[in-house]
């Protein structure tokens, strides 16, 4: 029985490829308590792969949060197997702005701890007492409010290529640096200010929210179903949108282009740019904002000592990596003194 992705990324690329179909890309997320996540994950992993289903989905005993794509032809295949379920019956799917048949090319069902790492110890507050969600005109309303705080919930490398207009957006790399900070900012407005938030598609804010109200601030609100949901509703319905430049993504495409807006700028030479890669350096991989010409210019890379380990041959650039971790505690995203014009 196969319980895990036994294809590598270019692999299923070619199979996309010969498919030639076109494929939706979706999220979802649900806090609840699932008694034996690794039998829910199994489950999940035969019905979703036998529905070629891709995508990096996190199941925990506090519940899921799925970011996948399907073929556009098994989307309501997968919408009534998710049915099945019962505490995701009519869950809300969103679907992406801007489609790629490549958003994702393996399928990682993984069990975590946490659906979100969010370092906080549930037991001491309830979290189910969220705050109010709002839809798209109900946030734009509540945006208005000059009585309103409105706080960008996400990374400052998501917020750094797009925000809504008025927000806070702090200067954070994890979502639990930004809990404490909001706090502490808005300490002496717990009882007398709105306070608005906003996430990519939802689930940060469910957990903030409640959080927030767990620490004496009166009037918590929510944009429901994230930037993701809000975007739809604005373009589905004509309501003015409030959201400036992209929408960063976890996944290949890495952005959902929402206005014309460039806010950003090339972390190495200044130019208006708003397009993250990664460096083509497998022991660097760091995440910055790169435009086409510093591109051709570096090789994809972040710097000149990048540049020249990837003109060494893969076995000389491997043997350098060994016994080296990669991960975001080394390399933050976005946050390295060779990028010259990072904000």
């Amino acid at each position: 029985m196969q319980l895990y992705n036994k294809l590598s990324a270019r692999e299923r690329a070619a199979l996309i490829d010969q498919a030639g179909k076109d494929r939706l890309t979706i999220s979802f997320y649900q806090y609840y308590k699932i008694e034996n996540p690794q039998l829910f994950r199994d489950k999940l992993f035969l019905e979703w792969n036998a529905l070629d289903v891709l995508g990096r989905i996190y199941v925990s005993f506090e519940g899921i949060n799925a970011q996948l794509s399907v073929p556009s032809e098994n989307f309501y295949r997968l919408k009534e197997q998710i049915d099945t379920i019962s505490f995701l019956k009519d869950i809300r799917l969103n679907v992406a702005i801007e489609q790629d048949n490549k958003s994702f090319l393996k399928l990682k069902i993984k069990l975590r701890n946490k659906i979100v790492a969010d370092g906080l110890n549930d037991t001491t507050f309830d979290v189910t007492n969220k705050g109010v969600h709002l839809n798209a005109a109900e946030f734009n309303e509540m945006l208005s409010n000059p009585n309103t705080v409105c706080v960008d919930m996400r990374n400052h490398y998501e917020s750094e290529i797009g925000y809504f207009d008025g927000a806070i957006t702090p200067d954070v790399d994890t979502f639990r640096d930004s809990l404490d900070i909001i706090e502490q900012d808005l300490k002496n407005n717990k009882e007398d200010k709105n306070l608005l938030m906003y996430c990519t598609g939802g689930i940060r804010c469910e957990k903030a929210s409640a959080y927030y109200k767990h620490k004496g601030f009166k009037n918590v609100f929510q944009l429901e179903g994230g930037i993701i949901e809000y975007t739809r509703q604005v373009k589905s319905e004509g309501i003015e949108n409030k959201f400036i430049g992209k929408n960063f993504v976890f996944d290949h495409r890495r952005a959902e282009k929402i206005t014309e807006d460039i806010v950003a700028n090339c972390h190495q030479c200044g130019v208006a740019c708003d397009t993250h890669t990664n460096c083509a350096n497998e022991g660097c991989h760091l995440l910055f904002i790169q435009c086409d010409a510093c591109s051709e210019k570096t090789q994809n890379t972040c710097s000149s000592d990048c540049y020249e380990i990837i003109q060494l041959p893969y076995d000389a650039q491997k043997e350098l990596r060994k016994g080296k971790g990669n991960s975001n505690k080394i390399f933050k995203k976005g946050r390295s003194e060779v990028l010259k014009f990072k904000k």
